[in-house]
C-alpha cells in the first residue's frame, strides 16, 4: 500500500506565498532607507550571521544530545529519537531553532546582538591591524609576557593566548567551542534554544520536557565565562597594572602586535571602566571617544597618531585624512576637561542603562 499524498492546499500556500513577500518587502525598504553607517558591510554581516549560526547551533546541538541521552537512559528511547531526528539536519546547516527564533523576533535582542557585532567588529579589525615589530627577531608582546617571571602575569599572558587563538580558529571555521557569551546573555540564549526545541517536537511529553530542562542546566552549569578571550584580557590588564610612564608603551605595543583585546582591557584598565565599555569607544568609527579616552590618560600626540593610524588601517569606515585634520585638536584638549567629558563611562552599567532607557522614554 503507498503511502498517503501529503495534503496540498493551494489557499494556503498563496496566502504564506503572500505574507513572505510582504515581510520580504517590508524588509527591502527598511533596508533601503538606512543611514549608510547604521548598515552592515558584506563582511560583517557574513561573519556575524555565521557568528550567531555557530552559537545557536552548538548549544542546540548539546541539548538535544544529551536530552536524548537522557532519555534513553530512563528506557524513553522513543522521545530521545525524536528529540534527535527533530534536528537532524543541523550538521548539515538546516538550523531549524535559528529560524524559529529569528521568526519569533527572540534574536533582535539589542543586547545580544550588540555583544555579538562588537564581537565580530572587533575580530574583524584585529585580524587586519598592520603589525608593527620594533626588531625583526624580537617575539611578540604576549609571547614575552609569557615568559616573565611574575608568574600572574604569565598565567594570564598564556591564557590568552589559547583564548585567542580558539577564537580566530572558530572564526576561520565557522564553528564554535561554547557561546563565549557573558554569563547573562548565555542564560537568555540557552532557554530560548531549549523552547525553541520543545516547541519543534511534534508529541511532547512531561519526560522530554524534563529531559530538555536538564540538558538546559547542564548547559548553563558548564558555562564559563572567565574562559572568554575579553575576561582573559582583563586580568591580564590587572596583573599588569601599567603605570603612567609604561602606559603608552603597552597600548602601541598591543595595537602593533594585533592584540586588540589586550589593548582594550589595558585601557579600560586604566580608564576604570568595564571592557564592553573600552571595547564600544575603541570600535566606535569617528573615535571622538577614544580620542577623548586617550588624552585623559595623558597620552602625547605620537601614541594618539600610531593607535589612530593603525586603527584606520584596519577599519575601512575610518577617515584617516579626517583623523589627520584632527589630530592638533585632538592634544590640544586638556587633561582635566578630557577626564571629565568620559567621567559617564566609569558609571555602574545597570545605572547607565537605566539612565539611557530614561532618557528614551522621555523622547517620546
Amino acid at each position: 500500500m503507498q503511502d498517503a499524498m501529503p495534503s496540498y492546499d493551494p489557499v494556503q500556500r498563496a496566502e504564506t506565498a503572500r505574507l513572505r513577500a510582504e515581510t520580504r518587502l517590508a524588509g527591502t525598504i527598511a533596508d533601503f532607507f538606512l543611514d549608510a553607517d547604521a548598515r552592515l558591510d558584506d563582511r560583517t554581516r557574513l561573519m556575524l550571521a555565521q557568528v550567531l549560526g555557530a552559537i545557536v547551533g552548538s548549544i542546540e546541538w548539546d541539548i538535544r544530545r544529551h536530552a536524548a541521552r537522557l532519555l534513553a537512559g530512563s528506557g524513553a528511547t522513543q522521545a530521545g529519537e525524536a528529540i534527535l531526528k527533530a534536528g537532524a539536519g543541523l550538521k548539515a546547516g538546516a538550523g531549524t531553532v535559528l529560524q524559529r527564533l529569528t521568526r519569533a523576533g527572540l534574536l533582535r535582542d539589542e543586547d545580544l546582538m550588540d555583544e555579538l557585532i562588537a564581537r565580530v567588529r572587533h575580530d574583524l579589525i584585529a585580524a587586519s591591524l598592520p603589525v608593527e615589530v620594533a626588531e625583526p627577531d624580537e617575539a611578540s608582546l604576549l609571547v614575552r609576557l609569557a615568559g616573565v617571571p611574575d608568574s600572574v602575569v604569565a598565567s594570564a599572558a598564556s591564557a590568552l593566548l589559547a583564548a585567542e587563538s580558539r577564537r580566530r580558529v572558530a572564526n576561520e571555521q565557522g564553528a564554535v567551542g561554547g557561546s563565549e557569551l557573558p554569563a547573562e546573555l548565555h542564560h537568555r540564549l540557552v532557554w530560548w534554544v531549549a523552547a525553541a526545541i520543545r516547541d519543534g517536537l511534534t508529541s511532547p511529553t512531561r519526560e522530554s520536557d524534563r529531559a530538555i530542562t536538564d540538558a538546559a542546566q547542564r548547559s548553563l552549569a558548564a558555562h564559563d565565562e572567565g574562559e572568554r578571550p575579553d575576561a582573559v584580557a582583563t586580568r591580564l590588564a590587572a596583573a599588569l597594572d601599567a603605570r603612567p610612564n609604561e602606559l603608552a608603551a603597552v597600548l602601541v605595543e598591543s595595537i602593533g602586535d594585533r592584540r586588540l583585546s589586550l589593548f582594550v582591557a589595558v585601557l579600560a584598565h586604566a580608564l576604570g571602566v568595564a571592557f564592553d565599555q573600552a571595547r564600544a569607544i575603541t570600535l566606535d568609527p569617528e573615535g571622538d571617544r577614544l580620542w577623548l579616552a586617550l588624552r585623559a590618560l595623558d597620552m602625547d600626540r605620537p601614541t594618539i597618531a600610531r593607535i589612530g593610524l593603525a586603527l584606520s588601517e584596519a577599519d575601512p569606515r575610518r577617515d584617516i585624512e579626517q583623523f589627520a585634520d584632527a589630530l592638533d585638536a585632538i592634544v590640544s584638549i586638556g587633561v582635566e576637561d578630557a577626564r571629565a567629558s568620559i567621567a559617564p563611562l566609569a558609571l555602574d552599567r545597570d545605572f547607565r542603562m537605566a539612565l539611557r532607557a530614561l532618557a528614551r522614554t522621555e523622547r517620546r
